[in-house]
């Protein structure tokens, strides 16, 4: 018996058994993170790991505002088309003056490459990881192929969706929905450590981010 044929062969038997009671995972990690979520300290937080993670942020006081930083980032980025999902909120793009391709029917992948730019909003922040989490369910973020096809990523989080932790975000999210987790734009580095963006998905990541400042 050579070695694969053993390892198939304890996969089989475990599997075959049955019935078997799963070990007891201890659960003792901490669960909530620095500052309460939606704070204005999380927010701040949120802001300096984004950064970091070279995402450009754009601060606004509220949802008012947002149309106009939106427009903003779009027009200085030379966009003249970008995609929403069915539900993105459309006082979010008032300003816009780029033409905006709804996502219903679901465009191909093919017209996504076509479109200069995609706005979503986002279902939870994490602060300590500088990640935003997009989840397919929600009408206001729409299908994954949304946010990985199109080069620039403009995502609208709102105060009230940032936490500190990661147990505290996994708490939020649905783990039968599809999840995006975004940390930055996209990149990648060879073995010399040369960093390419955009190989993933959005090479540029522009983050609209309402609440205390």
């Amino acid at each position: 018996m050579t070695a694969r044929d053993e390892v198939l062969a304890r996969l089989r038997a475990a599997r075959d058994a049955g019935g078997a009671t799963p070990p007891d995972v201890p659960r003792g990690y901490r669960r909530t993170g620095a500052f309460a979520p939606g704070s204005a300290e999380v927010v701040a937080r949120l802001d300096e790991t984004l950064t970091d993670y070279r995402a450009t942020v754009h601060r606004v006081a509220d949802e008012d505002d947002v149309s106009e930083a939106v427009a903003r980032v779009l027009e200085e980025a030379g966009a003249t088309t970008f995609v929403a999902p069915p539900g993105l909120p459309a006082r979010w793009v008032a300003a816009v003056t780029a033409r905006v391709r709804p996502d219903e029917p679901p465009l191909s992948v093919a017209e996504l490459d076509r479109v200069d730019a995609v706005v979503t909003g986002a279902a939870v922040a994490i602060a300590d990881t500088g990640t935003f989490v997009l989840d397919a369910l929600a009408p206001d973020q729409g299908r994954r192929a949304i946010s990985l096809v199109p080069d620039h990523h403009v995502c609208v989080v709102r105060a009230d969706a940032v936490v500190s932790s990661v147990p505290e975000a996994l708490a939020r999210l649905d783990p039968d929905g599809p999840l995006t987790f975004v940390s930055g734009p996209s990149a990648t580095s060879d073995i010399e450590l040369d960093r390419v963006e955009g190989v993933h998905g959005p090479r540029r990541l522009d983050v609209v981010l309402v609440g205390p400042m």
